[in-house]
C-alpha cells in the first residue's frame, strides 16, 4: 500500500514545480497557468477549483477541470481527492463529475449566522410577524438540515420545536424547502447524496429524492413553500427565500400556525404572500434580485 506521507510529499513537490514554472513564464504567461505568489500552490489550485465548480451549473470532468484551469491532470484528480475527503466537494456517478457539496453550504451558511443577515432580517421579521400575528422564524440551510437563527411570536403563541438554534431536516420544513427549491438540481442532488438523509418525524414528509423534487418543482409555481405536520402534528408552516446578489438562496423567512387555525385555501395564501414579501425585501437588502421569487413553472 502506497506510503501516505511520500503520495503528500510528491504532491507538494509536483505543486511547487507547477508554481515555479508558472513564475518563470512571466506576466505574459496565461491566466490560468499563473500563481501570485510563492506560498501554498496546493491550497490556491483548490481554491481555483471550488471557484471554477461554484461557476458551473452541474457537475464537471476532472479532465475539464484540468484544462480549464492549467494544471496538471494528477494533481487535480488529487486535489479534488481531497476536496472529497474534506466533504467540499462530491463525486457525481452518473453525471462523471463533481460538483460543489454540503460542506460548502455549512461554511456558507457559518458566515451568514453572523450579525448582517440578522441585522437586516430582524426587523422584517417582526413587521411579518406583527402583520399576521402568527409567530414567525428566520432560518438558513445548514448541510441537509434547517437552522433557525431569529424568532418573533405574538404574545399569545403555540408552543413550537422551532426554537433560535433548533436544526430539523430541512425536506421537512417548508423553510428548508422554499431554500432548496431556488437551488439548482445538481446541488439538491449533492446535498442528498448521502444513505439515510431522508429521515422523518411524522411520516408526512418527502422519503426520497424524486419526492422531493416534486414537491421542490410545486414550490416553485407557487412562490412559496408549505408543509403540513410534516414535522409536528397539527402544525403548518408557511415559507418563502431570499437570495442574495448571486442568486443564492441566503435564509427563509416563515410563519408557523395551528393547522386548524387556518384552512387552506385564501388564508394560505394571504400567509404565502406575506413571507414572499418579507423574501423581497430581503433580497433588495442583500443586492439581490427580487424577480427571483416570482412564482414560475418548471
Amino acid at each position: 500500500m502506497p506510503d501516505p506521507r511520500r503520495r503528500s510529499e510528491n504532491l507538494d513537490a509536483e505543486m511547487t514545480a507547477d508554481t515555479d514554472a508558472a513564475v518563470a513564464e512571466g506576466p505574459g504567461a496565461p491566466a490560468s497557468d499563473r500563481v501570485v505568489g510563492p506560498r501554498m500552490p496546493a491550497l490556491r489550485h483548490g481554491v481555483a477549483v471550488l471557484r471554477f465548480l461554484a461557476s458551473k451549473p452541474g457537475p464537471v470532468g476532472a479532465v475539464a477541470i484540468a484544462r480549464s484551469l492549467g494544471l496538471p491532470r494528477s494533481s487535480t484528480y488529487q486535489i479534488l481527492q481531497v476536496l472529497v475527503d474534506e466533504g467540499l466537494v462530491v463525486h457525481i456517478p452518473d453525471a462523471q463529475g463533481y460538483t460543489l457539496a454540503v460542506g460548502v453550504f455549512e461554511l456558507g451558511s457559518a458566515y451568514l449566522r453572523h450579525q448582517p443577515l440578522e441585522l437586516l432580517a430582524r426587523p422584517l421579521l417582526s413587521r411579518l410577524m406583527m402583520t399576521l400575528n402568527l409567530t414567525a422564524h428566520v432560518g438558513i440551510l445548514y448541510g441537509h438540515e434547517t437552522l433557525y437563527l431569529l424568532k418573533e411570536q405574538p404574545a399569545r403563541a403555540t408552543s413550537l420545536i422551532t426554537e433560535i438554534g433548533v436544526r430539523l431536516p430541512a425536506h421537512l420544513t417548508a423553510t428548508g424547502r422554499a431554500m432548496l427549491s431556488m437551488l439548482p438540481a445538481s446541488q439538491v442532488m449533492a446535498i442528498y447524496a448521502s444513505r439515510g438523509v431522508f429521515v422523518q418525524r411524522t411520516e408526512r414528509g418527502p422519503k426520497t429524492l424524486r419526492e422531493l423534487k416534486a414537491l421542490l418543482a410545486r414550490d416553485r409555481e407557487r412562490g412559496w413553500s408549505v408543509e403540513d405536520g410534516h414535522t409536528t402534528d397539527g402544525v403548518t408552516c408557511i415559507a418563502a427565500a431570499a437570495v442574495d446578489h448571486n442568486g443564492i438562496p441566503v435564509a427563509s423567512f416563515s410563519v408557523s400556525f395551528l393547522s386548524e387555525q387556518l384552512p387552506e385555501g385564501e388564508a394560505h395564501e394571504r400567509v404565502g404572500v406575506a413571507v414572499r414579501e418579507a423574501a423581497a425585501q430581503l433580497t433588495r437588502r442583500l443586492r439581490g434580485d427580487p424577480s427571483a421569487l416570482v412564482p414560475r413553472r418548471v
